[in-house]
């Protein structure tokens, strides 16, 4: 087995910390039984980017449980867990190309070692895998290909419009039991605790811009708000916008918000958000965060050639000094913050986004090799049954409709009259 990690000897640290995560994660565990004893990827090959934490270490060996022989790079250098990347080689026999904090040219030397595995399946949160494969010329073992994060789903689609994509892509990251849940309640948590780890800011009393009112910043507002912060909403979509004031968030475009805020986050999947006109309105002081799969979305490069000087202020903290005598903070180089700084979303939140993984997989391995070229939902039967299972796990139970329910359901003659 070939891998390329930082430290096999931190696998002690990394079995101790995903069981942590496994015990938070019942759903994936009942799938990965089920997997065990059916083994449908007997025989198949899987390569994976993914942001690798404790959960995605649950959903890789739930993979392996079902016969899967699987190869591992990071989709972010800086939320890579060596601690984990190590616990996956030693304990798991993974291939796992991946170390922290390393550098682009061993980050793409990594994603080419993972294809090199010849896989049947990519899955990919960002599409770095989709992309690189689609450099390359056609041909190879590939039959289908999973996507976990919004801007993944983007660039599989835009694959797809000039006609490039070569395969059937489940956009995982569009299914209600990954939307509503990782996005929203996940992202939002991660992304307040990176903030606060790296600053140890008071948000209570504070202006908090959040750029994007998708459903990774609904629900960064949102906490931001409960945590007694002012926010601030910038939006280039007019629903979007609309039910941000409605949910009682002042909107205003970013140019009139930036003398307002204390501090500003990204998330928008969206290159060049937070740009040079907008420093030099800034507030002494001010932090700025990212919290979408690239670092494009403030421009860290603009603000440096804007800057007299730059220094680290302390862990993951980045000060620019400005020309105006103003001092600009940027969290995590402006990658992700809840995943570079934090520990990505919790494991009871994660169990519903891997659960539609796992799931996906064994659906396009099994009976969705037949579909043309293109970007799909997950089933909604796959959705449905990862929202029950949890329920389970949670000790909620449903109603079920009547007899007469299911008729009155479906049929036009049966009114207030009838």
């Amino acid at each position: 087995m070939n891998y390329d990690v930082a430290d096999l000897s931190l696998a002690g640290r990394g079995r101790q910390r995903i069981a942590w995560a496994a015990r938070h994660m019942p759903v994936l565990g009942r799938i990965a039984a089920e997997l065990a004893v059916e083994q449908p990827f007997a025989g198949r090959r899987i390569a994976a980017s993914l942001h690798i934490t404790t959960e995605t270490a649950v959903l890789l060996r739930t993979l392996k449980a079902g016969g899967a022989e699987v190869a591992l790079c990071a989709s972010n250098p800086l939320s890579t867990r060596d601690e984990v990347c190590a616990a996956l080689v030693v304990e798991e026999g993974i291939a796992v190309y991946a170390r922290y904090g390393e550098d682009l040219a061993t980050y793409e030397r990594h994603l080419e070692q993972t294809l090199a595995t010849d896989a049947h399946l990519i899955m990919d949160d960002g599409a770095d895998l989709i992309v690189a494969l689609h450099r390359r010329p056609a041909g190879g073992a590939v039959v289908a290909g999973i996507e976990e994060t919004t801007t993944g789903v983007g660039r599989a689609r835009a694959l797809a419009a000039e006609g490039r994509l070569r395969f059937p892509v489940v956009a995982v990251n569009d299914t209600p039991t990954k939307q509503l849940f990782d996005n929203r309640y996940g992202t939002g948590q991660n992304t307040i605790d990176g903030i606060l780890r790296a600053t140890n800011t008071l948000l209570a009393g504070s202006v908090f811009v959040v750029a994007g009112y998708g459903w990774c910043g609904r629900g960064i507002a949102r906490r931001a708000q409960g945590m007694g912060a002012r926010v601030i909403v910038c939006e280039v979509d007019a629903i979007r916008a609309l039910e941000a004031v409605m949910d009682g968030f002042q909107v205003l475009p970013m140019a009139e918000a930036v003398p307002l805020g204390d501090l500003f986050l990204t998330a928008t999947g969206m290159a060049g958000v937070i740009r040079a006109e907008h420093f030099a309105l800034m507030k002494d002081g001010a932090i700025l965060a990212n919290s979408g799969h690239f670092d494009v979305e403030v421009d860290v490069a603009g603000l440096r050639q804007l800057a007299i000087e730059e220094e680290s202020a302390r862990d993951h903290v980045t000060a620019f000094h400005l020309p105006n005598g103003r001092t600009l903070y940027v969290l995590a180089e402006g990658r992700l913050v809840g995943q570079s700084v934090a520990e990505a979303s919790p494991a009871a939140v994660m169990d519903l986004s891997f659960a539609d993984q796992a799931l996906s997989a064994r659906y396009l391995l099994e009976t969705g090799q037949g579909l043309p070229a293109g970007v799909y939902d997950v089933p909604r039967a796959i959705d449905e049954r990862v929202a029950r299972l949890k329920l389970h796990e949670l000790g909620v139970g449903l109603d079920t409709l009547t007899e007469d329910q299911r008729a009155y359901q479906h049929a036009w003659h049966l009114g207030t009259t009838s």
